[in-house]
Formats: C-alpha cells, structure tokens, sequence
C-alpha cells in the first residue's frame, strides 16, 4: 500500500514534535496563501474566490499522495497566466462559460499527469530545457507584472497575452489613471519590499492586506472609484462535474498538455531544491506526476482550477520547520475557516494591493543571472532562450513555448550529427591516449598509426560526418599509415545505418592495406559490433578493451591475457 500512498511512510514514524512545526509551518502558508490565491486566480481571469477553492481540495489531495515533504500545493502565477492564454484563445462568451472550461481545463491537465504518471513518463518533461523555460518564465513574469496595471492604475485595459499589446493598451489608457488606486497599489509594492529587505519573517504581504482594507474601509474610498474585491461567496465548494464534452476536451488539448508539463516541472523542480536544502531525498518523479495529476482531477470536481508547486510558499513551509505535509492539512484548514466565517472581511480589499502582492511575487520570476552565465561559455543556448524569451514576449505564450522547444530540439540533432571527432596520441611518459590538440607537445603522434575517438552515439544523423572526419584524417597520414584505432569509450549506440557504414568502412581500410581495430567499447556497444556484422568485418582478434592494448597489439602482435580477451569478447551473442 506504500507505493500506492505514499503517506503510509511517514504517519507511521510521525514524531510528536513534528507537530508544532507543522502547524506553524501550516498556519503562516495559509495566512499568505489567502490573499496570494485571490491574486492569482484574477491572473487567471476567475472571481477571486476561485484562488480559495483551489487552495482547499488540492492540498488536501497532495497531503496524501505526494513525496515531497516540504512542497506547498496551490494556485501560482504561472499556471495562472497559461489558464487565461489557453482560455483567451477561445470563443468563451460569457462568465459561466469561462468558469466551466477552466474547470474543466484542471481536469484535463490533472488526467494528463495521472495518464503519464501511470505510465511513467516523467522523462518527458527533459524536453523542457533550462533555456527554455528561463526565457519562457521571464517574458511570463513580465507579461504578468503588465497585465496587472489596470488594476494598479484603475482603469479598464484590454486584457491580452501579449506583451506590446498590453503595452500599448496602458499607454492609451494612462490618462484615466485613478489616483487613488495607484496610490495604494504603490505603497503596497513598496511595503512589501521593503518588510521583506528589513526582516523575512515578517509576513508583508498580510500586512498590506489588512492595511489595504483598513484605508479602503474607513476612507471610505470606494465612493473615490476605488476598485475592490467586492463580496465573496461564503461556505465550502460544492461539488461541480465538469463538462466532458468531447469538443471542448478537444479544444483544451494542447494547453492542457503543455501545462501538465510545466506544472510538473516546476513542481519537481521546487521540490529537489527543497531536498538539497534538508538532506532528505523522499521525491519520487512518477509518483509526484500521479499527485500533482489526482490533485488537479480530484480539485476540478470541487471548482479549483489548475494547480502545482509554489516556490515562494515552498520555501516559506520549508523555513517555518514543516516536517511533513501535515503542514498542508492545516494551511488548508485556514483555508476551509476564511471560507466559511471570514470572507466578508475581505470585501473591502482592494485590488491594486492584490496587483502589487502579484508584482512582487513575479518579479523574482525573472532570470538575469542565468542569460550572462550563458554568454560567456554557451551562446547557442542563450539563442534559444532569447528566442524563446522575445516570442513568448511578443506572439503569445502557448507559441513561446513551442519555438523553444522545437529550437531546443533541432539544437540538440545539430549538435549530435557534428560531435566531437578526435585525433589522439600517447603522452610521453605515460600509457594516456589524449587529444593532440589539447595536449599539444606533450602527445607523442605517429605517423604509421591513426588513434580517433568519437564522443557520441554514432546513428544515422551523424554517421556522413565520422566517415568524412576519418578518411580526412586518413588521408592526412598519406602512404605510411599501416592502421587506425577506433577508441568506441563515448559510443553508447550504434543503429544499423551507422554499423552498416562501419562495415563498409572497414572493409575499404583493409583494401588500401590498412588494419582496423576497436579499443574500449562499452557493452551495449559490444553486443551491436557482434550482433550488426561488424565484428565479422573486424575479426574478434581487433577488438580490444584498452587503446594500449591495441597499440602494443600493433607494434609487436601482442596477444592479449586471459581475462582482457574474456572482457573485450563479452556481449549477449557472445557469453564465452
């Protein structure tokens, strides 16, 4: 039953004085998860209440089935932002509408998860590279920062994904800024950061809540045109099924796949920089696919829309000494109680504090670091992310992370069809076989011996170029030439496109009088040389474990001891 619910590990072992550090861990994420949920389902283009409903069930889900001890489940400003460009694209036309597919959206990105979890997929998310979503996250946070203007300066802007549009939708409404909102927008920001740069533990965020409210309240600045949360429903989510129907699960397909995607990422992601911080490696990757999947499935049914990781309240858990995710049970609790007595307190909060709270929040979003490490040792990479970076910026969100993932991918095919080919000598003094070019006259060359190393799996992509790179070098050699080593250590694979050029290959050296030998192949290596035919090209006699052997193998016909032959002869075709 453990591997089916993972909480069966550690209520068992559960320390009573986990318990206080739960609960304090529990209360201070649901005291900040209160207003920051409200927040993000606005991001999303839901009623503030939404950002409650999707703080309750799901947690209460991940409590039970996720490994990460310390991960804070709920609503985030990125998925937040991918709901309403998923949902902006669609022909919605009324408030209702837009609620079910959001809903319905959870459910699908919640089966996606549960469906790969399954099947253990979990590698998938790799296709997701760094540079990737470090352009990706930081073009979202600024589109976030800006699509949160009109509510810091209290006018209608038309709400779009688009960082230019957005851009020029504020300038054009500027001159209609409400003075007030802008004000208490501002001074939020400003107390945020500056409770946070004075003392961490502070809890600024609340702070300008309830000082948000307090103003609003006995100004009475509503009568000023002062935009505010207004009433909130009170009581727990009632049970909702979404609509399945087969054209709109249709419609929701690729964002709900690519934020299956990302959910998990990040959650992953925040989860192993917890476990580095506490030593205690928990983390199960398929399984964490199945919680963020049964969270998200389990959360649509009782109107949250999608969840994942949050790495500000991740870290908030963790600092407060969570232990366990009992934690998340209480944050919950919090929530449960707001929803049931408190929400009338908060028909006073403004919104412009909950955009500065946003604001705040996103800004850490946005990567400066990464991009200049990238300039100074891999500017292919930094391509990408700038790419990545300017058209999530500038065409949308969904495409964004489209281009960068076809750029990662045509990158990583270039970069395998042209690896690393090279020539290698023996360093004097020494039985070491390295690059002559990076060893410069330390490596003794010969004349009568060709040494290559290829570092990659040799396939169909790249087979043209090791041809091309050996006869060049062959060729280099001229009429003293009398053999050529292969060193196979960095070939992990070869696919029938490349072993039947190999053969070829070999079959011309033997022509032009040159013999051929294999040094230091691995064993899936081995198993393809005596499984393909190339070993009957080679012979097994020129198959050796180290570059040494087949060099003294070379000079003087050195036969090889017992236990090399039984070692470099080893593959499944060939126990003996």
């Amino acid at each position: 039953m453990r591997r089916i619910l993972p909480f069966l590990e550690w209520i068992p072992d559960y320390n009573k004085s986990w318990f206080s550090k739960d609960l304090i861990a529990g209360l201070t994420v649901g005291i900040i998860l209160i207003p920051q949920g409200m927040a993000y389902a606005m991001i999303a283009g839901l009623p503030p209440v939404y950002g409650l409903y999707a703080s309750l069930v799901p947690m209460l889900v991940y409590a039970f089935f996720g490994t990460s001890r310390q991960l804070a489940v709920g609503p985030v400003a990125m998925d937040s932002l991918l709901v309403a460009a998923g949902l902006g694209t669609l022909a919605i036309t009324s408030t209702d509408n837009y609620i079910a597919m959001a809903l319905l959206l959870a459910f699908s990105v919640g089966a996606v998860q549960l469906i790969l979890g399954v099947l253990r997929m979990g590698f998938l998310v790799n296709f997701l590279s760094k540079p990737v979503i470090s352009g990706f996250t930081s073009a979202a946070a600024l589109i976030i920062m800006f699509s949160q203007l009109k509510h810091l300066l209290g006018v209608d802007i038309a709400r779009s994904n688009r960082f230019d549009i957005l851009l020029i939708n504020a300038f054009e409404k500027i001159a209609e800024t409400n003075l007030y909102d802008f004000a208490i927008g501002f001074i939020g920001i400003l107390m945020i950061v500056g409770l946070k740069k004075w003392d961490k533990r502070i809890p600024g965020v609340l702070f300008v809540v309830i000082a948000g409210i307090l103003v609003v309240y006995f100004l009475q600045l509503p009568a000023m045109g002062v935009n505010i949360v207004g009433a909130i429903p009170t009581g727990l989510p009632t049970v909702h099924i979404p609509q399945l129907k087969i054209e709109n699960i249709i419609e929701l397909a690729p964002i709900a796949v690519t934020m299956a995607l990302i959910g998990y990422l990040e959650a992953i992601s925040i989860g192993k920089s917890m476990e580095e911080q506490t030593g205690e490696e928990t983390i199960d990757a398929n399984k964490e696919l199945i919680a963020l999947g049964s969270s998200n499935m389990l959360g649509s049914l009782f109107q949250s829309y999608v969840v994942t990781g949050s790495f500000s309240r991740s870290a908030i858990n963790s600092q407060a000494g969570a232990k366990t995710p009992m934690a998340l049970i209480f944050s919950a609790a919090v929530v449960a109680i707001t929803l049931l007595f408190l929400t009338p307190l908060f028909y006073y909060l403004p919104n412009a504090v909950l955009a500065s709270i946003i604001m705040v929040s996103v800004y850490g979003l946005i990567d400066v670091a990464y991009p200049k490490s990238l300039w100074e040792y891999r500017k292919d990479e930094l391509f990408v992310l700038l790419t990545t970076f300017l058209v999530t910026l500038f065409a949308g969100i969904s495409e964004g992370i489209l281009v960068g993932v076809l750029l990662s991918l045509l990158l990583m095919v270039y970069k395998s069809s042209k690896p690393h080919f090279a020539v290698l000598g023996r360093i004097d003094g020494s039985d070491y076989y390295k690059n002559i070019d990076r060893f410069g006259q330390n490596v003794l060359v010969r004349d009568d011996l060709l040494i290559v190393r290829f570092d990659s799996q040799l396939y169909f992509g790249n087979k043209n170029f090791f041809k091309k790179e050996l006869y060049k070098n062959v060729d280099a050699k001229g009429d003293k030439l009398k053999g050529v080593i292969l060193n196979a250590e960095a070939i992990s694979y070869i696919d029938s496109s490349a072993a039947q050029m190999l053969i070829r290959v070999i079959d011309d050296l033997h022509d032009r009088g040159l013999q051929f030998y294999i040094s230091g192949a691995t064993g899936p290596t081995r198993d393809t040389i005596f499984s393909s035919g190339i070993i009957d090209a080679l012979l097994k006699k020129y198959l050796f474990v180290q570059t040494k052997e087949a060099v003294d193998y070379f000079d003087n016909m050195t036969p090889l001891s017992v236990l090399s032959e039984k070692v470099a002869y080893q593959s499944r075709r060939n126990r003996n």
